[in-house]
């Protein structure tokens, strides 16, 4: 190659070193470190202290305070009705009455039988003091005296069963007989239902049998004509068996005040509280970052005259309408009114120590305030 031509080529690739020198600066050379980059824009809210209640959520039926088949002990033809269907009646009223006369004539029977035994008894007494009857003769006399007063009582009372009354205080139902029918034992003459209160039956799944007690507490919701109707109440019974079918536990509870609308064989939303914890640390549910290495909240720490994130490994508790119990893993690593991202966690671009520029969070997202 001459010395020209070699001379016009080294001066080439010279040019070329140069253009490539006078570029654009490299990704090093830029600033672009994380301390450089810009305040990331997030909205906080303060990690607040409050009561959190664990609720589960059943289903059940509404049930009169008592209720019963009322019938008669007796056989026999029925004499007259003395209720009207669907009023109150008091206890001890007299529903309905057997006729009895023949079961009155046996008691006049038994009366003078007993009469006749006690004046027996009399004489004997006064003989066998005057020596004049053995003991023997005396003891045969009280024996008869005895047996005629037992059959005098068994007679009253099956005479006062004609009289069919009611048990207790409540509400009849449709009669099934008119006077002149035949009633037996098997024989349903009406229903009589206890309406002073109303309970509630329903099932717990055996997984949380345990944490339902007499005395937890519930709200009860259902649908009436006139809407729909919340009403608390108290368990108190809690069956000792698991039902092998459903695998659950037969609970029933008391509604705590009468309410309109409300009727026994209604269907009922049931809320039973499970758990109440007091004074739990809670946020957002929003303000959770899970990984594969747990979960975390994103807290604003204050650097200098910079506010930056600090990551916080938490455990999760409880649950309530949008916010979740958070445990710090490590003690004092969170505390009341500590500011934390409060949403986007999981979409935001953040990582420990990048500079944060808080913003409230805007009333519309804010839960439980």
């Amino acid at each position: 190659m001459s010395p020209l031509i070699r001379s016009v080529a080294v001066g080439a690739v010279g040019a070329v070193l140069l253009l490539v020198g006078c570029g654009k600066p490299s990704a090093a050379n830029t600033g672009s470190a994380p301390s450089a980059r810009p305040a990331q824009p997030v909205e906080v809210v303060a990690v607040a202290r409050r009561d959190l209640v664990e609720s589960l959520s059943l289903v059940g039926s509404l049930a009169p305070n008592e209720t019963a088949q009322i019938r008669a002990e007796l056989s026999g033809q029925v004499r007259s009705v003395d209720f009207n269907e669907g009023e109150s009646v008091r206890r001890g009223q007299v529903l309905l009455r057997i006729d009895d006369s023949e079961l009155r004539a046996q008691l006049a029977q038994a009366e003078s039988r007993h009469r006749l035994a006690e004046l027996n008894l009399k004489r004997s007494e006064d003989l066998t003091q005057a020596r004049s009857m053995s003991q023997a003769e005396l003891d045969r006399v009280r024996s008869e005296f005895s047996s005629a007063e037992a059959e005098l009582r068994l007679l009253r009372v099956r005479v006062d069963k004609m009289e069919i009354k009611a048990p207790f205080d409540g509400i009849v139902g449709a009669r099934t007989i008119s006077p002149g029918d035949y009633v037996t034992a098997a024989t349903v003459i009406t229903t009589l239902d206890d309406l002073s209160r109303l309970k509630l039956d329903f099932q717990v799944p055996e997984r949380f049998v345990e944490r339902v007690r007499p005395g937890s507490i519930f709200t009860v919701r259902a649908q009436t004509p006139a809407g729909e109707v919340r009403e608390g109440g108290e368990v108190y019974f809690v069956s000792s068996v698991i039902d092998r079918a459903t695998r659950s536990s037969q609970v029933k509870g008391f509604l705590k005040t009468e309410t309109p609308g409300l009727k026994p064989g209604m269907f009922a939303n049931i809320d039973i509280v499970l758990q109440v914890r007091r004074g739990a640390l809670t946020v957002p549910e929003g303000s959770v970052l899970t990984t594969p290495g747990g979960t975390q909240v994103i807290a604003v720490r204050e650097q200098g005259a910079d506010k930056v994130a600090q990551f916080i490994p938490v455990t999760l508790g409880l649950r309530e309408k949008g916010l979740v119990e958070v445990i710090p893993v490590k003690e004092g690593d969170l505390a009341e009114d500590q500011s934390v991202v409060a949403s986007g966690v999981g979409a935001l671009i953040l990582f420990p120590g990048i500079k944060l520029e808080p913003r409230p969070l805007r009333p519309e997202f804010r839960i439980g305030a």
